[in-house]
């Protein structure tokens, strides 16, 4: 035998005993897929397959397309699927049409006439610890909104404005809509989390911080329509496409398009660039809250304007009043106040907001702001805010006086109750 065939004589075998092993790797191994698995056996009996290929010129039917809602990262075989059904007429036997009840979980909209409403009920008494706990943080504990997230209370009559205040209570037509949105998407990051009674009462309460219903009110698919949205009427059908498209359908203007560009809006008025509260003085205080009290003559007039409550009453403003002098406890209850200015305004041209002004609260009769509308608890309570009166209601709210419509959860130190009223005891009528 010569060199030569010795040498290939050797590969040629190592070759072929290479694919022999090969080939019965593969019998053993892999097995060729099945027309129809046996999982499918259940499925609705295929559509007959033709021999060659038919090109059809109809789409499937939607029964036919269903994505399997219960079978997770199925849908790109589904599509795939149905691609070829479409091009060639033939079912692959992939997937499943869907069930009743997996429409039905995704079938959530509630429309306008409340339609799609849950059995449910929920007030705005309950509403308000809900509404604290999983909405305070971005819209306010009065629905008022925080920093630039969206108020939910409030903006009655601005809707003709220059700059509109659009909330729940001035704008949404329909309270069917509301509890949809909510129970859609909120609490921002954990929607669909609360329970259909969960939803009503914190719509129950958005509705009450509007003045829309009362605290006692029932909210529940049977009387939601007895609420009525003062903007109901205001909107209209889009007939846009049938009245205007034709008229402004057109070539584009390119270039002088306008005799002159005016800027309309800044962004101030958009309600984007932040505010700065002014620069404290001395004492303190910013220049838009100046002190009405800041002597010990001007304090004793107001100790006179209760010399007619009773003497541990008037002994109780006397304290107070003599503390608002200090300076230095003035300028930390200014501080402290930061938490209060979203519902209540002092000083100069103060106004009711979601809570009442507080000029000249020390020492003034509970629950007589003029134009205020206060909850029942708050008007029949009674007395004056003197100092102990005013602790304790700071410290605890909802537990000073039942009823009250003020959701802050109150202050927890002492010295902080100490200071933000003598900051309040600055300010008179």
């Amino acid at each position: 035998m010569s060199k030569s065939l010795k040498l290939y004589g050797g590969s040629a075998l190592a070759i072929t005993i290479m694919l022999v092993g090969a080939a019965n790797f593969a019998d053993r191994n892999i097995t060729d897929m099945p027309e129809r698995a046996a999982k499918l056996t259940a499925l609705p009996a295929p559509i007959p397959q033709p021999e060659a290929p038919v090109v059809v010129a109809e789409a499937p039917a939607a029964a036919e397309v269903a994505a399997p809602a219960a079978d997770a990262g199925s849908g790109l075989l589904v599509a795939a699927a149905v691609a070829d059904e479409a091009a060639t007429g033939m079912r692959f036997g992939l997937g499943r049409e869907a069930m009743a009840e997996e429409i039905a979980a995704w079938d959530v909209d509630v429309r306008p006439d409340g339609t799609g409403l849950p059995e449910g009920s929920g007030n705005a008494w309950d509403g308000e610890a809900l509404f604290e706990e999983n909405c305070a943080v971005c819209h306010g504990s009065f629905a008022e909104g925080v920093d630039n997230w969206p108020a939910l209370a409030g903006g009655f009559g601005t809707l003709a404005d220059k700059d509109p205040v659009k909330t729940v209570g001035s704008y949404w037509p329909y309270v069917s809509t509301v509890w949809d949105y909510v129970h859609r998407s909120m609490p921002f990051g954990n929607a669909q989390s609360l329970s259909d009674d969960d939803v009503y009462a914190i719509v129950a309460y958005i509705l009450y911080s509007n003045d829309l219903i009362e605290d006692d009110f029932e909210l529940s698919r049977d009387t939601i329509l007895d609420v009525e949205m003062p903007n109901a009427e205001g909107f209209i059908v889009d007939d846009r496409a049938e009245t205007e498209y034709t008229i402004w359908r057109t070539e584009p203007c390119m270039e002088n398009c306008k005799d002159s560009v005016e800027i309309t809006m800044r962004a101030t008025v958009l309600d984007v660039t932040p505010e700065e509260d002014g620069a404290d003085d001395a004492a303190g205080h910013s220049d838009a809250m100046a002190p009405a009290a800041e002597t010990e003559a001007e304090a004793e007039t107001v100790v006179a304007a209760v010399a007619a409550d009773t003497d541990a009453q008037a002994d109780a403003v006397v304290e107070t009043v003599s503390a608002a002098i200090d300076p230095a406890l003035v300028a930390e209850g200014e501080k402290v106040f930061r938490k209060c200015k979203a519902c209540h305004q002092v000083g100069e041209g103060a106004k009711n907001r979601s809570g009442p002004h507080l000029n000249g609260v020390v020492g003034r009769t509970i629950g007589s702001v003029d134009g205020f509308k206060y909850s029942g608890a708050m008007a029949d309570k009674g007395g004056i805010w003197d100092a102990e009166t005013l602790a304790a209601f700071l410290a605890d709210p909802r537990g000073s006086v039942k009823g009250t419509k003020m959701a802050f959860a109150g202050l927890k130190s002492d010295a902080d109750i100490a200071a933000v009223t003598a900051y309040l005891a600055s300010f008179d009528e």
